[in-house]
């Protein structure tokens, strides 16, 4: 049961990361903001390179919450 959680969420935050049509995807923000700090800094690289020109998502965000992390 531990490991379908675990794929479920972690299939999740992956299409989040790699296929969301928005960086603000509520569920996605969420996901990534639980994810361990080196997964969550590759999702927020992943999303910054697929929507440079957007704010980044909460999470993602610098210090200004303008620029991303």
């Amino acid at each position: 049961m531990l490991v379908a959680g675990a794929v479920m969420f972690g299939g999740r935050w992956y299409m989040y990361v790699a296929r969301a049509a928005s960086p603000y995807d509520e569920v996605g923000i969420a996901l990534n903001g639980y994810a361990p700090k080196p997964m969550r800094t590759w999702g927020c690289h992943k999303l910054q390179e697929r929507f440079p020109s957007q704010l980044p998502p909460v999470g993602c965000a610098g210090p200004d919450g303008r620029s991303w992390i």
